[in-house]
């Protein structure tokens, strides 16, 4: 606060940024000023004005909250002229969708903000909540439903609050500020990489089931990450002839919405598919443990032709950890011999419903 940058908190609607804000500016002394871009009128006032129009605005106010900023057309420019010429003004910035901020936010803002991320509860945030023993009677859960604030505070209409969420609503922003103009393909490729969690991605292939060329594709995968639906994992490679370089793997930040997509939310002893749950929990999980803690490291798998394969990689200042992960902690797990001739100084770990919880921060 105070350092003459914007702090931006940006994430997927219904991850509770709102909430966050608001707790936060209740426990600071000064007072503070809550523009809402929801309103038609502040977004107007907030849509290319001048210096003189926004000190106008905020009067002698020293904190300005603009929420849902992304509503607003040009934001970019109006938040580096608050920041250049009201240098008494600290900004906390809230976006439902990294499309328009990534837009229209990181280029005038270079060098005058602090970026922050907010994604779906953590593992570590709900034991902080409930413990460590209420968490673990509901792994499975978790599993299914996922972690959106809304999902773990309800009981009884979880499966249609999360039907609402993947149906249209955590990827409206898409519609609102992106050329989309194949919403079916859209649909029925989020359904399509729920489907493939864990696999290789092959853009021909998703094209095909899609009915759509492989640009298109491309194209809405990196939208869908920009919005915080998904996230890529990409293969490691360095010393093996066989290794796969340029392949990836889909990832859902969320569990819940993965399962409303396929609408399967079945218990896992009716599944056949906790084994790709439980990967996308324990990565989607990390992903969060790394990004909260400021843990910088690459995070890959590792695959060759041949098909043998690592679940999870981590290389970090010259450092290679691999992960196995296992739903059941009686399956014995030997990684391939091929990676561990290449890689004789890396570390292995095999990741159970025993042992996931240093894994994931906890």
């Amino acid at each position: 606060m105070f350092q003459g940058k914007a702090i931006l908190l940006i994430g997927a609607r219904q991850v509770g940024k709102t909430t966050l804000l608001k707790q936060w500016v209740q426990g600071l002394d000064d007072s503070h000023l809550w523009l809402n871009c929801d309103e038609p009128d502040l977004r107007l006032r907030l849509t290319n004005p001048t210096s003189t129009q926004l000190k106008e605005l905020f009067g002698k106010t020293r904190i300005v909250v603009i929420d849902e900023a992304q509503r607003v057309r040009n934001i970019g420019l109006t938040l580096k002229l608050i920041t250049d010429e009201l240098s008494h003004v600290q900004l906390l910035v809230s976006g439902s969708s990294a499309l328009e901020l990534s837009d229209h936010i990181n280029e005038p803002l270079t060098g005058r903000k602090f970026e922050f991320f907010l994604y779906p509860l953590s593992h570590s945030e709900l034991v902080g909540e409930f413990g460590s023993i209420h968490e673990s009677r509901l792994l499975e859960d978790r599993l299914i439903y996922g972690s959106y604030p809304d999902i773990v505070v309800e009981s009884e209409h979880r499966e249609e609050l999360l039907s609402q969420l993947a149906g249209s609503y955590l990827y409206k922003d898409l519609f609102n500020y992106q050329d989309i103009r194949k919403p079916e393909v859209l649909r029925l490729l989020l359904e399509a990489l729920a489907l493939q969690v864990g696999n290789q991605v092959s853009w021909n292939e998703l094209a095909q089931t899609v009915g759509s060329d492989q640009a298109t594709v491309r194209r809405y995968v990196d939208l869908l990450e920009k919005a915080f639906v998904l996230f890529p994992l990409r293969a490691f490679s360095r010393n093996v002839r066989n290794e796969l370089k340029k392949s990836r793997k889909i990832y859902f930040f969320d569990n819940g919405i993965r399962n409303a997509l396929v609408r399967n939310f079945n218990p896992l002893s009716l599944r056949s598919d906790t084994g790709a749950l439980w990967e996308n929990y324990l990565i989607s999980e990390r992903f969060k443990y790394n990004m909260y803690t400021s843990n910088h490291c690459h995070s890959r798998f590792w695959r060759t032709t041949q098909q043998q394969e690592v679940d999870y990689l981590e290389e970090k200042g010259g450092r290679l950890t691999a992960y196995e992960f296992k739903w059941n902690p009686k399956t014995k797990v030997r990684f391939p011999r091929t990676f561990t001739q290449a890689y004789p100084d890396c570390e292995t770990h095999l990741i159970t419903t025993e042992n996931f919880r240093n894994f994931v921060g906890t």
